[in-house]
């Protein structure tokens, strides 16, 4: 019901950032990525663009704060969220959930599963377009950040409550 509430409401938004995008770099205005989600299930993740064409032309990277692949729309796309309003279509299909940890690419969760015990308690619920690690910690660009953020993901395995979800949805 949240999602399909926020696809209507939020499309205007979704217009104005669309034309935004193409006007600054042209198409595609969307971006598509495999991600790993509940039971280590893989999906596509939709998102709006905010980099680049060609900032993985070299392979897959990670995001930073700072990452001058980001284009001017999109940076502005990134602080309000705006870019994620996409990913309301992959709650309606199952894949994710309005609350959970983010899901990560493939590429990473390999290497991150080998580093970090713990990381694959992740996938123990559906992944969600807002976590706790979201609103209190920063963009992990790298094991040693995912190790610190994992210890928000399980904060929120642990205490897991509609109050908690109703808190992070709020902060969101």
């Amino acid at each position: 019901v949240i999602a399909i509430i926020g696809l209507i409401v939020l499309c205007p938004v979704l217009l104005l950032a669309t034309i935004a995008i193409v006007l600054e770099s042209g198409g595609p205005v969307f971006f598509s990525q495999r991600r790993v989600g509940f039971l280590g299930r893989r999906f596509t993740l939709h998102k709006l663009r905010t980099m680049r064409k060609d900032a993985e032309a070299e392979g897959a990277k990670w995001a930073s704060e700072a990452d001058s692949r980001v284009t001017k729309v999109g940076k502005f796309l990134r602080l309000s969220r705006i870019d994620e309003i996409p990913q309301f279509w992959n709650v309606l299909r199952g894949e994710m959930s309005i609350v959970g940890p983010r899901p990560e690419r493939p590429e990473f969760v390999e290497k991150l599963n080998e580093e970090i015990p713990l990381w694959p308690c992740r996938h123990l619920v559906k992944p969600g377009l807002s976590g706790w690690a979201q609103i209190r910690f920063r963009y992990a660009a790298g094991s040693d950040a995912s190790k610190e953020k994992l210890a928000y993901d399980l904060y929120y395995l642990k205490n897991a409550s509609l109050l908690l979800d109703l808190q992070i949805i709020l902060s969101t």
